[in-house]
């Protein structure tokens, strides 16, 4: 506590300031022994006789009983500092006119915290004024409280002094994530959070608000007879140093789904919105900033597949969906396709055909038909788009896979 008065007779202890916390469970160091020895019964006695400890479990360390704060203790961020004044008067005379008024500095800002900014007309000695004020702390590092008082003495003299209360505020959890994009525009989140305190948290909610342009699914549950479970269990409770791990997926929503352009270069996904509790209830409560993934680069054309089956026939003709998209914000393309055969895949239809000019950000739908010779797993290549405007060819290979069996065992399955 770092003490600046400026002339304090009447306020020989001027202020008094008491963090709000709430208590914790009574723990004990249970001592016994078999009555085989020395002490006989007499430790096991003296634990039955003791208030604190749980009567028919008098070996179990956690009582009752609660403690009240031994200390200021630890405060991290995102959650609510609650702080009790007192101003009082020490002196034998009243003082007139008094204000006090409680500021919280961090690295950034100055907050006003009080909750009323009228002044007492007047404090009689051995009187005090009280006042409770929160705050949800939003930064971490140092903060410092500090509480002012003005008064006027019954000569009419202007005094005023203050004090400056200094703690820091700690970050409870660790985030980190990871972003994964999906060929169908989808993109997929993996957070992971860490509890670094040292004490154990009850994971109260933890979830993703999307940017405008996107749906989100949680992927963190599952159907058990019916009903959605939690992947954690029923007890989400979060050890201190253990991590876990949340899982979502993001669709663009449809509006946005059709405009190639504007989906290709969107960062932005959204922010995680994480509550917990500690100890008896106590909230907390963070915001991410924004997650941004890194976009991806698609060129100038994108191919991709909307249909096709897991398992196909030997020898047996299948169908496959296209979509190709002109990523270009500017230029029409007039695009010529091209089918080029592997050593198992064999492409059914008339190569090198026309499909028409292609505007900025639009896409068009290919049904193609093919068949594979081999068996096993087979990689889908031998596409190629040709720009006849630029005469530019874009090759697509492993396109996707598809499990290629005997017809034989199709049917036996």
């Amino acid at each position: 506590i770092i003490c600046n008065p400026t002339k304090t007779e009447y306020f020989s202890s001027p202020i008094k300031l008491m963090r709000l916390t709430k208590p914790t469970l009574f723990t004990n160091i249970p001592v016994t022994c078999e009555e085989r020895d020395l002490p006989g019964n007499l430790f096991n006695q003296l634990m039955k006789d003791d208030p604190s400890t749980v009567k028919g479990a008098e070996a179990l360390m956690l009582g009752e009983m609660l403690t009240l704060p031994q200390n200021f203790g630890n405060i991290f961020l995102g959650e609510t500092f609650s702080s009790y004044i007192s101003v009082h008067n020490d002196s034998n005379q009243v003082v007139k006119d008094i204000l006090v008024k409680a500021d919280l500095q961090t690295s950034s800002q100055r907050l006003n915290l009080s909750a009323s900014t009228a002044a007492v007309a007047e404090l009689k000695p051995d009187c005090c004024i009280d006042d409770v004020i929160h705050h949800e702390v939003k930064e971490i590092g140092t903060h410092i409280l500090v509480c002012a008082v003005s008064y006027t003495t019954q000569t009419g003299e202007k005094m005023y002094f203050r004090k400056f209360f200094k703690f820091q505020v700690l970050k409870p959890l660790d985030v980190k994530t990871k972003f994964y994009n999906a060929e169908t525009d989808e993109v997929f989140l993996e957070a992971q959070i860490q509890n670094i305190t040292t004490s154990p948290m009850f994971m109260e909610k933890v979830s993703l608000e999307p940017s405008i342009m996107y749906n989100v699914a949680e992927l963190n549950t599952v159907d058990s007879a019916g009903e959605s479970e939690s992947t954690f269990g029923s007890r989400t409770y979060l050890q201190p140093m253990d991590t876990r791990q949340y899982l979502y997926c993001l669709k663009p929503k449809q509006e946005f789904a059709e405009k190639a352009g504007v989906i290709k270069g969107v960062t932005v996904i959204g922010k995680l919105d994480i509550v917990w509790k500690t100890n008896l209830g106590e909230r907390g409560r963070l915001q991410t900033s924004q997650l941004q993934r890194m976009a991806p680069g698609y060129g100038d054309v994108r191919l991709s597949l909307e249909t096709i089956p897991d398992t196909v026939n030997l020898e047996e003709p299948f169908d496959i969906t296209c979509k190709i998209t002109n990523c270009s914000s500017e230029r029409t393309m007039d695009l010529v396709l091209e089918m080029c055969n592997t050593n198992a895949i064999h492409w059914c239809g008339v190569s090198g055909r026309q499909l028409g000019k292609l505007h900025p950000s639009s896409s068009l739908r290919l049904a193609l038909t093919l068949l594979s010779s081999v068996q096993g797993l087979q990689s889908v290549s031998g596409l190629r788009l040709t720009d006849t405007f630029l005469k530019r060819t874009y090759e697509y290979d492993d396109i996707a896979q598809v499990c290629v069996v005997s017809s034989k065992v199709k049917q036996e399955s």
